[in-house]
Parts: C-alpha cells; sequence; structure tokens
C-alpha cells in the first residue's frame, strides 16, 4: 500500500476541489494507495505571519479579499507574499520535516502555488526521497516562485504554455507531464440530462429564455451585485442564475433588489453542473476552474481583465481569447454590450461549438502518471 500525501489549502476553493476530485478518482479506481489529505494552512498556522498579526490566517484574509473585490495592484503584493514565506520559511521547513519524519509519504502531491520550496525542502529536510510532484491548477504559470521551481519536482500540466515555462525553467521532458485540461470534479462527467425548460420553471425563471449562470467562485463577490444591476437595462431578454456561494449577505441583497428579469438566486450548492445545464453562457472572473466547467458544460465565457484582475489568472483571459470561447471586458460596466455581442446567433453558435471542442479528462489522466513516477522511484528502505 502506497502512503501518497496530496497537499492543499482553502485559499480561493479550486485547491481543495481539485484534491477532493483527485482523491474520490483514485478511490474510484481501486488504487493501492492510502492517500491522506494535508492541509498545509492549518499544519503551519503556528509560523503564519498574518496570523500572528491579525488573528486570522492568510486563507481568511485572501477570501475576505476575493468577496470584496479588493484586489487592486495584486500583482505587486506577491513578490511581498513570497518574501514573507522566505523570511518564516526555517521554521516552516522544521514543522513539515516533523510532520513527514512522523508517517513518511511514498509520494507528496502539491496542489498549491507560492509555498513549493518551502514544502520540497520540509520533505527532503525528513531525509525522505519520496518523489515530489506539483499538480499546476491554473492553466499557466505565474513566475517566479507561484507554481514552478529550480527543484527536483514533477510537474503536471493543464496546457502547453505551462509545459514551455518548466522546460524554460530546465526541467527535462521526463519530469514534465502534458495533460487535457484542469482537474474537474468526477460529477462534471457524469451528468443526468434535465428536462430544462421544466427545471427552470420549477426555479421560477420562464422556459425558453435565454439565461446566464453568473458565478465568481465558492466565496461570491460583491461585483456580482452590480452585474445583475446593470443587466436589468439589457436589449436582449434574458434571465440570470446568481451562485453567490458562501456569501449569504450577498444572497440576501439579490433576493431584496427590485428586478425586471428572471433571476433565481442560489448560495453554496455542490450541484454546480446542474446549474450550468439550464443556462447558455457564464458570467465571472477568469478563474480555472470556473472557465473549465463552463467548458466541460460547453457554455461560452464572458470574462474580466484589468487591474483588479488576480495576477495567476490573466493569462486565462488570453486563452479564452485563443481559443475564441467568450468575450474578455476590460470592465464589467460594459456587460451590457457583452451580453449583446456574445448572444448575436452565429457568435453564440460559434463559441458553443469551440467549447464543446475542448476535450478534457485531466483527473482521469494524472491518477496514471502518478502510477508511472512511484514505479520508476527506488523502493524506500523499511523504516524502523
Amino acid at each position: 500500500m502506497c502512503k501518497v500525501d496530496f497537499l492543499y489549502f482553502d485559499a480561493g476553493g479550486g485547491h481543495r476541489a481539485a484534491a477532493t476530485a483527485l482523491k474520490t478518482v483514485v478511490e474510484q479506481q481501486r488504487r493501492r494507495w492510502q492517500v491522506r489529505m494535508v492541509h498545509v494552512q492549518e499544519l503551519l498556522r503556528s509560523v503564519d505571519i498574518m496570523h500572528r498579526l491579525t488573528g486570522h490566517d492568510t486563507e481568511s484574509i485572501y477570501n475576505l479579499v476575493l468577496r470584496k473585490g479588493w484586489t487592486l495592484g495584486s500583482p505587486y503584493l506577491v513578490p511581498l507574499l513570497h518574501a514573507g514565506i522566505e523570511w518564516t520559511s526555517g521554521p516552516q521547513v522544521r514543522l513539515l520535516a516533523e510532520f513527514w519524519k512522523k508517517e513518511p509519504p511514498d509520494m507528496v502531491v502539491s496542489l498549491i502555488p507560492n509555498l513549493n520550496r518551502v514544502l520540497y525542502r520540509g520533505l527532503r529536510s525528513s531525509a525522505s526521497n519520496a518523489p515530489y510532484v506539483t499538480i499546476i491548477t491554473d492553466i499557466a504559470d505565474y513566475p517566479p516562485h507561484t507554481w514552478i521551481e529550480r527543484q527536483d519536482q514533477y510537474i503536471v500540466c493543464g496546457s502547453d504554455k505551462a509545459v514551455q515555462q518548466a522546460r524554460d525553467l530546465g526541467h527535462p521532458a521526463e519530469h514534465v507531464f502534458r495533460v487535457s485540461g484542469m482537474i474537474l470534479r468526477p460529477h462534471f462527467y457524469d451528468v443526468a440530462p434535465v428536462d430544462r425548460a421544466a427545471e427552470r420553471t420549477r426555479l421560477g425563471l420562464q422556459p425558453n429564455l435565454l439565461t446566464g449562470i453568473v458565478l465568481f467562485g465558492g466565496a461570491g463577490s460583491d461585483v456580482m451585485l452590480k452585474i445583475a444591476r446593470t443587466l436589468q437595462d439589457a436589449k436582449r431578454p434574458l434571465q440570470l442564475i446568481m451562485m453567490c456561494g458562501h456569501n449569504s449577505d450577498l444572497a440576501r441583497k439579490l433576493r431584496e433588489m427590485p428586478s425586471k428579469i428572471p433571476m433565481h438566486i442560489e448560495g453554496f450548492t455542490t450541484e454546480v453542473p446542474y446549474f450550468m445545464q439550464l443556462s447558455d453562457f457564464l458570467i465571472g472572473k477568469p478563474g480555472p476552474g470556473s472557465i473549465s466547467e463552463a467548458m466541460a458544460m460547453k457554455l461560452p465565457v464572458i470574462v474580466e481583465r484589468n487591474a483588479y484582475t488576480l495576477p495567476q489568472e490573466r493569462y486565462n483571459t488570453e486563452w479564452v481569447r485563443e481559443h475564441r470561447v467568450g468575450i474578455v471586458l476590460r470592465s464589467f460596466r460594459r456587460i451590457n454590450e457583452a451580453v449583446e455581442e456574445l448572444l448575436e446567433p452565429a457568435r453564440l453558435d460559434e463559441y458553443r461549438q469551440n467549447a464543446a471542442a475542448m476535450t478534457n479528462r485531466a483527473v482521469f489522466e494524472i491518477p496514471d502518471l502518478l502510477e508511472k513516477i512511484l514505479d520508476a522511484t527506488p523502493a524506500r528502505p523499511p523504516q524502523h
């Protein structure tokens, strides 16, 4: 039985979701692995600078920033983040080494950015020779020191861009693996067909009206309220499914808002594929998860890129343009124009076809790659 650690944190929601999805598939495939989910924030909380200064851990502060949209100038904060990590790297490495000495793994799989240097050093300081694998859960890296480091790590990439970034940093071809996209929950591959008209009616929507789903991750975003207000004046008849996630205050405000168009307000749910089935297009932030989920459900997207866009998500907007699967705005203040453009029949049909042409089986491909790495790793001597 191989012991495999999946490393995740809850900054955003995609890292835990990716780790959980991968663990689910490993279990479904009945591999002889003992998968341990390791919440890195919990493990390193005692040396978290933000927790010491404010009483709130870095994850919580990051999620608040996303929810409030306080992301202006975020690229300038990344070097400060990396400097803080390096400043506390000594205690972090010691904590990690102690953790892995107690229960040595046969493989460590990181699904998180920014900490891979520290995590790798912690693993090696525990005297472990277990392979260290980084699965990039962004479409591409945002160098330096976000995902890909100059160290003996395997890299799993969901785009040609990420593969080239890994090769440019000197990683050999046999350590760089290309999969067909981002990790999605298995549920997206086994969605039961529904009667869209009947289900829309059940939710209080019109059965045959073009429907947009507005999705800004599990934390929601207050910008959704501005989008809903602006779309009250849309020229083309439409309706909205507003996915508020854990942002109950946003959901309350949307329910209290007078609306000229049909809207369904949904809180946190694991049934995102169901709501996407009822939709014709997606409006949201350019996160790798939401874009990939939209592609799996054949939905064109409308996303925004400007000074508020998180640095690691900026390449995603280039990807949307390159593959002609949606519209990239400078500001959601122009959402009415974008919706009018997207819903022009010929344009909508083209984008739908391009989205439908995407084939992403990454969550099923990665376990085979991990098995290959395990098979190529010399057996660890027995622990005494």
